[in-house]
């Protein structure tokens, strides 16, 4: 018998379509299927790196060996690429839950579909559904998906300054590794 996490979504629909110029400046399509990831530390989450630039603004011909496009996951838990940019999709299992987490991004967040719930560090909570859109600028948050289908989002996070308190010092990135609701 599988284990509840083991559940897959069916990643071979999604398409990864990647437009670009060759050298003679003509426009050269490629597609793949989306490769995700399924994070150790993280059961009943999986990830699909879509594309990483390593430097804002980036030029239109961005595919240096450090991060190879689609398939090439950031070192680590790391989400966000130092002054670049990177857009993401996640699939969280029914029941699952991401832990509190702050990064130093702007991140554009988009549900696709299922439920999900953001949840701030004073309890709060927010019920999200398909189109529903997050914009977070370096706030600390969870994530949690309470309904009985699995749920998706895409996410662009864009490197940002660190936020700061009120003194003036920045607020740290971090990731609780723990469920800490």
């Amino acid at each position: 018998m599988r284990a509840p996490f083991s559940v897959p979504l069916r990643h071979e629909s999604s398409l990864f379509l990647l437009t670009r110029h060759d050298h003679s400046g003509n426009v050269v399509a490629q597609d793949e299927p989306l490769p995700f990831h399924g994070i150790a530390t993280l059961p009943g989450l999986e990830s699909a790196f879509v594309w990483t630039t390593s430097e804002t603004p980036s030029t239109d011909n961005n595919k240096g060996p450090e991060y190879d496009g689609n398939s090439v996951p950031l070192p680590g838990l790391r989400l966000v690429s130092e002054n670049g940019t990177n857009c993401r999709y996640t699939d969280l299992v029914p029941g699952g839950y991401i832990p509190r987490h702050r990064t130093s991004s702007v991140d554009y967040n988009v549900l696709l579909f299922g439920t999900l719930i953001s949840i701030l560090p004073d309890g709060s909570e927010t019920v999200l559904h398909p189109g529903d859109v997050v914009v977070q600028r370096g706030t600390a948050h969870a994530w949690r998906n309470p309904g009985p289908n699995w749920a998706r989002w895409v996410s662009i996070l864009v490197h940002a300054e660190p936020a700061k308190a009120v003194d003036g010092e920045p607020l740290v990135d971090f990731f609780d590794e723990k469920k800490d609701e």
